[in-house]
């Protein structure tokens, strides 16, 4: 049953741009008035994180807009603070929207004695009170069943696969989908089959942790326009490395789009000064000044996934239905044209 209030948005301090793109969204193309909620979130002079919540929220079905990205703790305590504050204040429902899950790369125990921190993330969401999670191509699938409450995980493929098929209109055949490892390769080979093009991987041997030993092209890229296909680029490093890899194989130009632009470290410099033609990211994380500035480096909106997603939650209709790019082509059609 649909709810019977609207739904409402809050946002903490780790992007607000989003947060304020996915409110105008909803605002102008779902013909509703919605805002965030007027709320503050500060800190003591020791670090302590405190939230006030200036509106009523009584009975409300609230929406939290919170990636959990660098500084990965300080945006989660925010998060969790917020939870609370709208559970003691009476909300009816909290949904909290992650669009970048932070600490999913610790899924399992890599080695003895080590943590599963994705899964301590999970219930300390579900203890808080969060009664649903919606985000974005988690870096484990299995990480929604770390939770005992609902978990949507929306896919960046089908935007990608929108924007791959405007940009390369008319060279499609020429184009060819490159898993940076295997373990990328369920990733990639979506993307392959949603745009039509053939796969291929990029296999890397580490003799030790942090330093690529080895790179190895599986399958024939010579002549193709290759597109890297990952989740997440940190440091960049593997990511320039596979590029460089590709163009001695043989590649006439290497693209990459990974969902999540954590550009840590020296990242947006060593894409700067990589092969690579462009890097394109999702907003999911807010970009920094030297990611904006960098020629190389495009950045896709999400806000009219989440806002879509958003509505389909509040009024009980089908989430999965925006796996899809025939679905998702209507709602980007500003910015992407099928025809």
């Amino acid at each position: 049953m649909p709810a019977m209030t609207e739904p409402k948005l809050i946002s903490g301090n780790a992007n607000r741009t989003l947060a304020n793109s996915i409110a105008r969204r909803m605002s102008m193309h779902r013909g509703m008035n919605v805002g965030l909620v007027d709320a503050r979130v500060e800190r003591f002079n020791d670090q302590e994180i405190f939230v006030e919540v200036f509106e009523n929220v009584r009975g409300e079905d609230m929406y939290i807009i919170q990636p959990t990205s660098n500084p990965a703790n300080d945006n989660l305590m925010e998060l969790l603070i917020m939870v609370d504050a709208l559970r003691r204040s009476s909300a009816s429902r909290i949904t909290a929207v992650i669009p970048y899950f932070g600490y999913a790369r610790q899924d399992r125990r890599a080695k003895a004695r080590t943590p599963i921190s994705a899964k301590l993330v999970a219930n300390l969401l579900t203890e808080a009170g969060v009664d649903r999670v919606l985000t974005l191509d988690l870096h484990a699938a299995q990480i929604q069943g770390f939770f005992d409450i609902p978990v949507d995980n929306l896919y960046a493929a089908p935007i990608f696969a929108l924007d791959i098929e405007h940009h390369f209109k008319g060279k499609l055949d020429d184009v060819m989908v490159i898993s940076p490892d295997v373990g990328g390769v369920a990733r990639a080979r979506d993307l392959a089959k949603r745009i039509g093009c053939p796969l291929a991987i990029v296999d890397k041997r580490r003799e030790k942790a942090g330093e690529i030993a080895e790179m190895i092209v599986i399958g024939d890229v010579s002549g193709k326009a290759c597109i890297i296909v990952d989740d997440i680029c940190d440091t960049a490093g593997t990511l320039c490395k596979a590029a460089e890899v590709l163009v001695q194989s043989g590649a006439t130009e290497v693209h990459s789009y990974i969902t999540h632009g954590v550009l840590s470290g020296p990242a947006v410099e060593r894409v700067s000064n990589s092969v690579m033609k462009s890097l394109v990211i999702t907003d999911s994380i807010e970009a920094t000044a030297a990611t904006k500035k960098a020629a190389n480096i495009r950045i896709v909106p999400t806000a009219p996934l989440f806002a879509q997603a958003i509505m389909n939650i509040w009024n009980g209709t089908s989430v999965s239905s925006l796996f899809d790019a025939e679905m998702l082509s209507p709602i980007y059609e500003g910015l992407y044209s099928r025809s």
